[in-house]
């Protein structure tokens, strides 16, 4: 089967803005469409992790081929041992480098984890399930989802808030609030609530199957690519306005993953991919692919070192009281905003932090050095 380097630019593209979106030079000073959204509604940074949940999916289309795309041992303990794996990284990371220290407030969830369990519980249904049943499921799910947050919302509160969401009450009941991420629900309002929680997880599965589906049509079309990136679009037109329509009820929020965020996110996610298909793979476009392709060559390493460089820089600190620093705001403040005290040097901080990544990854590119996750 032809191969679509359109898959690994994309990938590489969503792990370059997801560095980029997680690590300006300060959080005072960002522009506004390098911010998640307060709490309803979507910005350009909501729509990088499900992009990346997306073509998670397409890529098990094309990886799972080894299997016959079927169930079997053999493929239950790939997805088990790359479920695990991805799990335990996270779990690090929300401790790192402090591993055996500070038990009692070890959040549990995170994007590692949203990865994971995700990838896990996808790769089940899509190896399991004929193609109308996941389109099936998908809509049980999301329906159910609604449901959910109407049914067991706490009584008096708004089911789609924070406070008084089922996500909330659930992660609370299973972890406690000390285990949750501290999230900002309004401005100038931060409360023990997970993004990436229990319950929502079962939303974000829809969006691996999305890529899954596209996975699936993108070998039905692989000798008619200009009718592939047709139906892509096609597909995504329709999601897209029904998740625009729901919205109207159900409101877009990336912090809940509610169901109308699925379909407008997945649209998106499908113009993007149909955009660097036409691009790359049909018009032959290769000027500038190069450093999203090395990105998308070793994905998962590189979020992971960018997690955890980031964070070693954040645990160097010195000084105590008003005078106390750390590392990541000594260079920030003493190169980024000299050079520019606004936005733009918090940008500036944001893109060199992703191009030092990149150097990392670069050599391993160059090297051949493909690191599995």
């Amino acid at each position: 089967m032809h191969r679509y380097l359109s898959i690994d630019f994309f990938r590489g593209l969503t792990i370059a803005f997801m560095i980029i979106v997680n690590t300006p030079g300060t959080g005072e000073y960002v522009y506004p469409q390098l911010r998640h959204a307060v709490w309803h509604g979507c910005t350009f940074t909501d729509l990088v992790f499900p992009s990346f949940m997306f073509i998670i999916g397409v890529s098990m289309w094309f990886s799972f081929g080894k299997f016959d795309r079927k169930w079997s041992a053999q493929a239950g303990w790939k997805i088990l041992r790359r479920t695990a794996l991805l799990f335990l990284i996270g779990l690090i990371l929300n401790n790192f480098p402090f591993l055996w220290e500070n038990w009692d407030i070890w959040r549990i969830m995170g994007v590692p984890q949203r990865l994971a369990l995700g990838y896990g519980i996808a790769s089940v249904l899509v190896l399991t399930c004929e193609r109308r049943v996941l389109l099936g499921l998908s809509a049980v799910f999301l329906l159910l989802y609604w449901g959910i947050l109407n049914w067991f919302a706490a009584p008096g509160s708004d089911p789609y808030g924070a406070a008084g969401s089922a996500v909330l009450q659930l992660d609370r009941w299973l972890f406690g609030e000390a285990h949750l991420y501290q999230e900002t629900v309004a401005p100038g309002l931060r409360i023990a609530f997970d993004p990436e929680g229990v319950l929502s997880t079962l939303p974000a599965v829809v969006t691996v199957i999305l890529g899954w589906l596209s996975g699936e049509l993108m070998a039905f079309r692989s000798r008619q690519k200009e009718l592939l990136v047709r139906d892509l679009l096609s597909y995504a037109v329709f999601l897209g306005f029904s998740g625009l329509a729901w919205d109207l009820f159900f409101p877009i929020n990336k912090k809940l993953w509610t169901s109308s965020y699925v379909l407008y996110a997945g649209a998106l996610s499908m113009i993007f991919f149909a955009a660097s298909i036409w691009l790359i793979d049909i018009k032959g476009w290769r000027k500038g692919t190069g450093f999203f392709l090395t990105f998308g060559a070793n994905s998962l390493f590189a979020y992971f070192l960018s997690e955890a460089v980031v964070i070693t820089l954040y645990a160097i600190h010195w000084g105590e009281g008003e005078s106390a620093t750390n590392a990541k705001d000594w260079i920030y403040n003493t190169v980024f905003q000299s050079l520019a005290p606004t936005p733009l040097g918090s940008c500036l901080f944001a893109l060199s932090y992703t191009l030092l990544c990149w150097l990392v990854c670069r050599w391993l590119f160059v090297r051949k050095i493909f690191i599995k996750i």
